[in-house]
C-alpha cells in the first residue's frame, strides 16, 4: 500500500507523516489520541469544498476514494517496502466510521422496528374492536347496544384513515338498519363517504358507503340529496365492475320508485352495455330483463318482444353456476307470464306457467355453490330461492283466477302463505310484504266469488294493516284496496258506497289495465240501479267499447266490455242486441278458458231465452252455466241459475226437477244471507265508508248489517 497525502497531491515514497506509527510501538491511549487528531485533520482537509456535509457517511466516500487513489499511486511507484503508516492510519479510521455508521443505523431500524410493532400492536387493537362489534351484531340475538360501544371506542384513539372511515361505515350501517337513530347514521355514513375518498384503493368502504347512504336519503325524503351522490358513485366506479353494475341498478330502482321508468329504463340499458365490455353476460342479462319488466309496466309491447327474444337467446347461452342459470330463466319465465296475464291470454299462457313451475322444482333440488364467479360483475342474484318460490305461487294464483280454478288458487295461495310467514320470520325484505298484498288481493276476489264475503273482508282489514306498516307499499296499493271495498260492497248490495269506492279507486290510478277494470264494475253498478245516473253510465259506456279502441289489449277486459254492454241491453230490453253482445263474450271466452265469463255469458243468455219464451234454448244455456259455476265455484251464478232451474222446470211441468232446482235455491240462499249478515256485523264493514286518507287505524263494532259509520279512527 502507498502513502496517503491531499488530494491530487502524492508525496514522495520516502515522506513520511509525523504521527503515524507502526503497529505495538505505542500505548492504546496514545494510539487513541492520534486517530482522533487524525479524524480532525481529514475533516479540516475537506470542510473548504463547497455543499459538502461533513457527515461520517461524507467521511466514508472520501475515505474510500483517497485510499483507492493511494493504491493506484503506489502500484505506478513499485518500490517494494513494508506497508505504509500513513495508510494504517487512513484505514483505521474507515473502520471507525463503518462502526459509527453501522450503530447509526441498528438504532434507526431499533426504532423504526419500535414504530412498526406500535403501530402494528395500535392496528391490531383496532381490528379487535371491529371483530368483537361484529360479533356482537350477529349474536343471536344481536347485541347492539355492545356493538355501538365497541365502535364508538375506536375514535378517541385517533385512528389511521383507513380505520377511521370503516369504523364510520361500520357503525353508520348498525345505527341504520338496527335503530332508529337515523341522524346518527347520516353523519356516520357521511364521514365514511367523506374521509374514503381521499384513499386510494379503497372501493369497498367507499362505495358501499355511497349506496347506504343513499338508501337512508330515500328513506327520509331525501330523494334530491340520493340521485346526485349514486350519480358522483357512478361515475368514479367505473373500474370496479361490482359495485358500477350495483351502483346502476340502485339508481334505478330509485327511478323506478319515482315512476321515472323511462331515465331507469336508460340506466339498465348503460348496465346491459357495460357488462357485455366486462364480459358479464350473466349480468347482461339481468339488465336487459329489468329494462324488460319497466317496458311491460309501460305497456310498451314493441320494445318488449325483440328485448325478450335476446334475453331468451342469452339465458340459454350462457354457461355457468348452475342456480344463477335457473334464476336467469325463472325471472324470463315470469316476465313471459305476467305479459300474457295482463294480457288476459289464460289459455296460451299455459306452457310457460308449465316451464316456470317445473324450472322452479329444479331450482328447489340443486344446492348452494360456495365458489364465487371468477368475474366481479356476476356477484348478483335475481332473487333468493325462496323468494322464487312464493313468485311462482303468486304468478300460479293469478292465472288460476283469472281462469276460474278457484280452488286451486285458495290451494297456492295457502302455500304461499305460510311460506311468507317462515320468511318473513328470517328476513324483513319488502318485497315479502309486497307479495303477501298481492296474494291477499287475488284471493280476496276469489272469496267475494265463492261467497266468502266475511273472510274476504278481513283480508281486506289485514291488507289495510300492512300498508299502514309502509306508507309505499300503500302509495303503490291504494287503488286495488278501494276496488276490492267497491267489489265487497257490490257483494253486500251497498251500491252507493260501491260507486264511492270505485270513484276513489279510478281517482287513485294511472295504470290503463286497472282503470279498466273499475269502469266495467262501475258501470254493472250504475246498470243495476236504473236511470239514476245514465249519462255517467253512457260516458263509461263508450269509453270502454270493445267494438271501437278498446284502451287496453287485455283480451280478458275486451270480453268482459262485451258482457257488460250486453247486461245493458239486457236491463233496455234489447234481447237482439244483448244476444250479440253475449255471443261474442262467449266466442272471447271460450277462446281463453275465462270459466267465470263463459258461466256469467250462458246464464245471462238462458235468462233472455226465458223471457223469450224460449225454453229449450234456455236449459241449454242454464245447464251447462250451472255445472261450471259449480266447478268455479261462483256462488251468484249458482244462485242465478237455480233460480232460473226451478222456474224452467215449473213451466215445463217437471216438478221433481223443479223442486230439487227450488231446493238447491233455497240452500244457496240461506248460506249467502248467513255470510251477508255475518260480514256486514263484523267492525271491519265500516271501512266500506273510508274514501280518503291513509287506511283506519282501528273499527267500531256493528249491531247489524244496516249501520253506518261513527268513527274510523
Amino acid at each position: 500500500m502507498g502513502g496517503v497525502v491531499c488530494v491530487g497531491q502524492p508525496c514522495p515514497a520516502t515522506t513520511r507523516i509525523p504521527g503515524v506509527f507502526s503497529a505495538g510501538t505505542q500505548t492504546s491511549a496514545y494510539r487513541q489520541r492520534l486517530a482522533s487528531d487524525s479524524c480532525t485533520r481529514w475533516r479540516s482537509l475537506f470542510s473548504h469544498f463547497p455543499g459538502v456535509a461533513i457527515t461520517l457517511k461524507t467521511n466514508y466516500y472520501m475515505f474510500r476514494d483517497a485510499l483507492c487513489s493511494s493504491s493506484r499511486e503506489r502500484r505506478e511507484a513499485r518500490q517494494p517496502r513494508p506497508r505504509a503508516p500513513a495508510s494504517a492510519s487512513l484505514w483505521l479510521q474507515l473502520v471507525v466510521v463503518e462502526a459509527k455508521m453501522a450503530a447509526q443505523a441498528a438504532a434507526a431500524a431499533q426504532a423504526a422496528a419500535a414504530q412498526a410493532a406500535q403501530a402494528e400492536a395500535a392496528e391490531s387493537w383496532y381490528l379487535a374492536l371491529l371483530g368483537f362489534a361484529e360479533h356482537f351484531r350477529t349474536s343471536s340475538p344481536p347485541k347492539i347496544r355492545l356493538c355501538v360501544h365497541c365502535l364508538q371506542a375506536v375514535f378517541p384513539f385517533k385512528p389511521p384513515q383507513r380505520i377511521e372511515a370503516r369504523t364510520h361505515l361500520q357503525l353508520g350501517s348498525v345505527l341504520y338498519h338496527h335503530t332508529k337513530n337515523s341522524e346518527q347514521a347520516r353523519s356516520h355514513l357521511e364521514k365514511a363517504w367523506l374521509i374514503s375518498q381521499q384513499i386510494p384503493q379503497f372501493e369497498d368502504v367507499k362505495f358501499e358507503a355511497a349506496s347506504l347512504l343513499s338508501e337512508l336519503y330515500c328513506q327520509e325524503n331525501s330523494v334530491d340529496a340520493a340521485k346526485p351522490l349514486l350519480r358522483k358513485a357512478i361515475q368514479i366506479s367505473q373500474q370496479t365492475p361490482y359495485w358500477h353494475c350495483r351502483l346502476l341498478f340502485q339508481l334505478a330502482q330509485l327511478h323506478t320508485l319515482e315512476k321515472d321508468l323511462v331515465s331507469a329504463c336508460d340506466l339498465l340499458g348503460v348496465g346491459a352495455e357495460y357488462a357485455r365490455v366486462v364480459g358479464s353476460e350473466y349480468t347482461r342479462a339481468l339488465f336487459l330483463l329489468s329494462k324488460g319488466m319497466l317496458l311491460l309496466m309501460e305497456r310498451k309491447l314493441q320494445e318488449v318482444h325483440p328485448l325478450l327474444t335476446l334475453c331468451g337467446q342469452i339465458v340459454e347461452n350462457w354457461q355457468g353456476n348452475p342456480i344463477q342459470k335457473e334464476s336467469l330463466r325463472v325471472f324470463f319465465l315470469v316476465l313471459q307470464v305476467t305479459h300474457y296475464l295482463d294480457a288476459g291470454q289464460v289459455k296460451s299462457v299455459k306452457p310457460c306457467l308449465k316451464q316456470l313451475q317445473q324450472c322452479i322444482q329444479t331450482i328447489s333440488t340443486l344446492h348452494d355453490d360456495e365458489i364465487l364467479p371468477s368475474n366481479p360483475a356476476d356477484l348478483f342474484h335475481w332473487l333468493p330461492k325462496e323468494h322464487m318460490c312464493v313468485l311462482v305461487y303468486l304468478v300460479t294464483v293469478m292465472h288460476s283466477m283469472q281462469a276460474g280454478y278457484l280452488e286451486k288458487a285458495q290451494k297456492y295461495t295457502d302455500k304461499a302463505l305460510m311460506q311468507l310467514e317462515k320468511l318473513k320470520m328470517l328476513d324483513c325484505s319488502p318485497i315479502l310484504s309486497s307479495f303477501q298484498v298481492i296474494l291477499l288481493e287475488h284471493i280476496i276476489m276469489c272469496r267475494l266469488v265463492t261467497g266468502h264475503k266475511a273472510t274476504a273482508l278481513q283480508e281486506i282489514s289485514q291488507v289495510c294493516q300492512l300498508c299502514q306498516q309502509s306508507p309505499r307499499l300503500f302509495s303503490n296499493h291504494a287503488a286495488q284496496l278501494h276496488t276490492l271495498l267497491g267489489l265487497y260492497c257490490v257483494s253486500v248490495n251497498c251500491m252507493d258506497n260501491a260507486e264511492a269506492q270505485f270513484t276513489t279507486a279510478l281517482r287513485l290510478t294511472n295504470h290503463q289495465e286497472l282503470w279498466a277494470f273499475i269502469v266495467t264494475n262501475l258501470a254493472s253498478v250504475y246498470i243495476r240501479e236504473g236511470n239514476r245516473h245514465q249519462e255517467v253510465l253512457y260516458s263509461l259506456l263508450e269509453r270502454i267499447n270493445p267494438d271501437h279502441s278498446f284502451p287496453v289489449s287485455s283480451h280478458c277486459l275486451r270480453a268482459a266490455a262485451f258482457y257488460v254492454r250486453g247486461l245493458f241491453s239486457f236491463f233496455q230490453g234489447r234481447y237482439n242486441e244483448a244476444k250479440r253482445f253475449l255471443r261474442e263474450t262467449l266466442k272471447m271466452s271460450n277462446a281463453e278458458d275465462l270459466n267465470r265469463l263463459t258461466a256469467c255469458s250462458l246464464v245471462l243468455l238462458g235468462h233472455i231465452f226465458y223471457v223469450l219464451g224460449n225454453h229449450r234454448e234456455s236449459n241449454n244455456m242454464v245447464v251447462p252455466a250451472m255445472q261450471l259455476a259449480s266447478k268455479i265455484p261462483d256462488m251468484s251464478v249458482q244462485l242465478w241459475s237455480s233460480a232460473l232451474l226451478r222456474d224452467l222446470n215449473k213451466a215445463c211441468g217437471n216438478a221433481m226437477d223443479a223442486h230439487e232446482a227450488a231446493q238447491m235455491h233455497q240452500n244457496f240462499s240461506q248460506q249467502l244471507l248467513q255470510d251477508h249478515i255475518e260480514a256486514c256485523s263484523l267492525p271491519e264493514h265500516n271501512l266500506i265508508t273510508w274514501t280518503d286518507g291513509p287506511p283506519p287505524v282501528q273499527f267500531q263494532a256493528q249491531n247489524g248489517p244496516n249501520t253506518s259509520l261513527a268513527s274510523l279512527l
